[in-house]
């Protein structure tokens, strides 16, 4: 099952600007769970408006164009920062759309994090909307989060319907 992006965007009033190196550094001072967030650029609007529905659940998510230490443009150095936050957070999710999915760097990204995260840290988030339902394939071979049965969000074994493994709320 995937969630469908209006549901997403209806967060989106709650999204605010952050810097999220800064958050990032305070989030791990509190011992908050944090998050890496591979999403195409063109679905900022998303990834801004999941960004504030996981804040809400008690997460601290990464998003790289809202860290001012980035290059203007991609560079080594970018995917050296990328590879650096990707490591250093607790998670990493997948936002699966029909652009992530068409990326260049987000299939890069959840590449590198499997060879460098517990297989259960990272999550894929499955989308749907009216061009279809977005990040399947490889990506079945992760947890993913999809809604539950008796309400709310949780984490999901890979091509296993309805058996939660974890709520959305971290520990």
């Amino acid at each position: 099952m995937a969630i469908n992006q209006s549901d997403i965007l209806r967060y989106e009033a709650q999204a605010s600007v952050r810097k999220s190196a800064e958050l990032i550094k305070e989030a791990k001072a509190a011992r908050k769970q944090t998050a890496f967030l591979s999403h195409s650029h063109k679905d900022s609007r998303l990834a801004k408006s999941l960004q504030a529905f996981l804040q809400a659940q008690g997460w601290e998510i990464y998003i790289d164009w809202e860290d001012t230490s980035m290059p203007d443009s991609p560079t080594r150095e970018t995917a050296e920062k990328i590879q650096a936050r990707i490591r250093d957070l607790d998670w990493f999710l997948f936002l699966g759309t029909q652009n992530s999915m068409g990326s260049r760097w987000c299939p890069w990204e959840i590449g590198y994090a499997d060879g460098v995260k517990p297989i259960d840290n990272i999550l894929i988030i499955a989308t749907t909307d009216s061009t279809g339902t977005h990040g399947s394939e490889y990506l079945q071979l992760y947890r993913h989060i999809d809604p539950a049965q008796s309400g709310g969000f949780g984490a999901f074994n890979p091509n296993q319907k309805g058996i939660k493994v974890a709520a959305l709320t971290p520990k």
